[in-house]
């Protein structure tokens, strides 16, 4: 297991199109990926369960990858958290 404490730094927050693009990113590994907000933790796979965070910017969460390829999962979702969802 590992886990990454992220911020949001796009100005619109985990809207629709970046939480669809976190989402795509997380389902093409194997590991189960979590979320958690505000000691809310939902499932990173789910469309539903990552925009019902309503993670706006500057909202803190918690990244945690379970499984064989957990440490290409996490650095792939961080990227997207360090690159704004290529928004800014």
């Amino acid at each position: 297991m590992v886990q990454k404490k992220v911020t949001i730094q796009n100005k619109m927050g985990l809207h629709a199109r970046p939480a669809a693009l976190f989402v795509q990113t997380a389902t093409k590994f194997k590991s189960d990926v979590f979320v958690e907000k505000d000691e809310h933790e939902v499932n990173g796979k789910s469309i539903m369960g990552v925009m019902m965070l309503a993670a706006e910017l500057g909202s803190s969460l918690t990244l945690t990858v379970k499984g064989e390829d957990e440490k290409d999962a996490l650095k792939a979702l961080v990227e997207l958290f360090n690159n704004k969802f290529n928004e800014d």
